[in-house]
């Protein structure tokens, strides 16, 4: 299945390429759909997403709007009203804290507007499909890699470094964190590291050279990416504290190559762009679209060459 699916995801990046472009022009009779994600343009993640995404408004012959809010919730709240107000053929966004778009998704669906989240869900606000991670198995899958390789035993307490603490992301995968470590008596200490490359490096090495944690869950793609400076700069040498966490990024796959990370989880970003296009696109033609798409896999050192491969050929 992993080797399939970084096909798709390989096929989409190679032909969309990374870079951001410029909204559309609407053609007449052409559909609109509006593209609103929480990241920044200029995160690895997001690039390849939006070359998904890009490449499918081309395929498809739709117009595609799409906006960045750099974690900023009242800016993307803002272009969500912007797109009720334009009433197009269809909206996809994210979902960076739950509840915020309550009454945005109850508008859009008495205006006849598809609704679509991607990479953060929630599922309450009635949206019609989803596509992306689940995020609470996110974290049952790397807590209990963790159990089962005898990596962390009761009385531990595991360091989870985040840059965004209190986003959904952040409480839906530490709550499966929880649901494994709890019953085992294995602690876990959440950590603000921020966003700033530079800063999430200072505020890792701080924690590892003060606490010396017996194992690491990087719960974002840029902490994930700065454990390998984060060890050159303590002194800690690849493979003596196992890691694990999210793996979106050259970065981290080149760490879990040379065993700084042991294990890291792939959204297939490119794909994840691509496909809630394609749903809108179904929807807006009237095709129901009631039902989600996860894209999620683990990697290790055995499996990550395809994803090494992929980061090659941008």
């Amino acid at each position: 299945m992993l080797k399939f699916a970084l096909k798709l995801a390989a096929a989409v990046t190679l032909l969309a390429g990374v870079s951001l472009r410029a909204p559309a022009m609407a053609q007449d009779g052409q559909k609109t759909f509006y593209l609103l994600s929480h990241g920044g343009p200029s995160d690895a993640f997001w690039l390849d997403w939006n070359a998904g995404a890009t490449k499918a408004c081309d395929q498809l012959k739709v117009t595609c709007k799409i906006s960045f809010s750099g974690g900023d919730m009242a800016a993307q709240k803002e272009a969500f009203n912007s797109a009720l107000a334009a009433k197009p053929d269809g909206i996809a966004t994210t979902s960076a804290q739950p509840g915020l778009w309550t009454e945005e998704v109850k508008a859009a669906k008495a205006a006849g507007i598809p609704i679509v989240f991607f990479n953060t869900d929630d599922p309450a606000t009635g949206r019609q499909a989803y596509v992306g991670a689940d995020l609470k198995e996110a974290g049952v899958t790397w807590a209990k890699y963790l159990v089962d390789h005898k990596m962390v035993k009761q009385g531990d307490k595991v360091f989870l470094p985040v840059e965004v603490p209190g986003a959904s992301y952040q409480q839906l995968e530490t709550e499966g964190i929880a649901s494994v470590f709890d019953p085992l008596g294995i602690k876990y200490d959440v950590v603000d590291c921020g966003t700033d490359p530079a800063g999430i490096i200072a505020k890792m090495t701080d924690y590892m050279v003060a606490n010396n944690p017996p194992a690491i869950i990087a719960l974002g793609d840029s902490v994930a990416a700065s454990v390998k400076r984060v060890f050159d700069g303590a002194g800690v040498p690849a493979g003596k504290i196992p890691v694990v966490g999210w793996g979106n990024s050259k970065e981290t796959a080149e760490a879990v190559k040379s065993g700084f990370v042991n294990a890291a989880a792939w959204q297939f970003p490119s794909a994840q762009g691509f496909m809630p296009v394609a749903l809108l696109g179904l929807a807006a033609s009237g095709e129901p679209i009631g039902y989600d798409i996860h894209t999620f896999s683990l990697y290790d050192a055995s499996s990550v060459e395809p994803i090494l491969k992929l980061y090659d050929t941008k």
